[in-house]
């Protein structure tokens, strides 16, 4: 007996389109597809600056996954140079094409664009004003500011400058110097008196900038003008690299024992979260009162 057309059309499907049994199963790959790309992920994840290279077993158990997945994907992440086999000891390390990947987000990396959010916020949790600056010779030059919402607040500029041994902020600068490179930069010159509270003479500089490097950060009180307050922490790029400092600053009266020590605080966590928008994966620094209520601080 022959089968109409009509018959013959409704049990001929075109090579383009896709069974029932093909479109149940397309969902199912999609969701295995993006679970190991989810694993891979996960699996460079687990690479700390404390566990620099791991082994089969230690990552199967981190991850929850079983030896033979976790050396599939390693495999496939070493054939793309993303991760490293010792051959000695058989473990694994993170491989040179991620810090090649790594470059190319630095050098997109604008500091402008990274530190606008943590310095609002900062500005709002402080209510104080705000400045990044970096070092330009002796001086300091900001380059990026929020002003305080108070009625009586500092009233400064982005570009404006001023010597780097009278601000928190050029004070930070010079202290992550090498001390060759701060030699260069400092010289023979004298150093400018703004208030009679400015530290003039270089040794005592140096004894304040070796304090900044054990605590973290650094106190301006009326060294740049009488009546004004500062702290400020360093900002460090990828390679740990100080290139730039953030400060809090305000009208010395606000600037109280415990609001000091609050603003210190809160300044090196903003700092922090900026060096690691840059790459950088930051020291945790303490913070204490020494004896004779002074600042002083201890780095774990």
């Amino acid at each position: 007996m022959s089968r109409s057309p009509a018959s013959s059309r409704a049990t001929t499907r075109s090579p383009s389109s896709p069974s029932a049994r093909e479109r149940t199963k397309a969902p199912k790959l999609r969701n295995e597809g993006l679970s190991s790309v989810r694993n891979a992920a996960r699996l460079l994840c687990a690479f700390t600056p404390t566990d620099r290279d791991l082994g089969v077993s230690e990552l199967a158990a981190r991850l929850g996954l079983a030896k033979s997945t976790v050396h599939r994907i390693l495999t496939t992440l070493a054939r793309e140079g993303l991760i490293e086999r010792d051959p000695t000891s058989g473990r694994y390390r993170l491989g040179l094409r991620l810090y090649e990947l790594g470059a190319i987000v630095a050098d997109h990396l604008d500091l402008h664009e990274v530190v606008a959010g943590p310095i609002d916020d900062l500005r709002n949790r402080t209510g104080e004003t705000v400045h990044v600056a970096i070092l330009d010779g002796a001086e300091v030059v900001y380059i990026a500011r929020r002003e305080s919402p108070h009625t009586l607040r500092l009233f400064s500029r982005v570009g404006h400058r001023n010597h780097a041994h009278c601000t928190s902020t050029g004070k930070v600068l010079l202290a992550f110097l090498s001390q060759a490179e701060r030699d260069a930069v400092l010289g023979d010159r004298p150093l400018v008196a703004h208030t009679p509270y400015t530290i003039t003479d270089r040794a005592r500089l140096e004894e304040e900038l070796e304090q900044i490097r054990r605590r973290g950060w650094a106190q301006n009180v009326n060294e740049s003008e009488v009546g004004v307050t500062s702290v400020a922490a360093p900002i460090r790029d990828a390679t740990g690299r100080v290139v730039a400092a953030i400060s809090v600053a305000g009208p010395g009266p606000r600037f109280t024992r415990d609001t000091l020590r609050r603003f210190a605080a809160e300044t090196v966590r903003t700092a922090e979260i900026i060096s690691s928008r840059l790459g950088y994966r930051p020291r945790e620094y303490g913070l204490r009162i020494g004896l004779g209520g002074r600042w002083s601080g201890t780095e774990r």
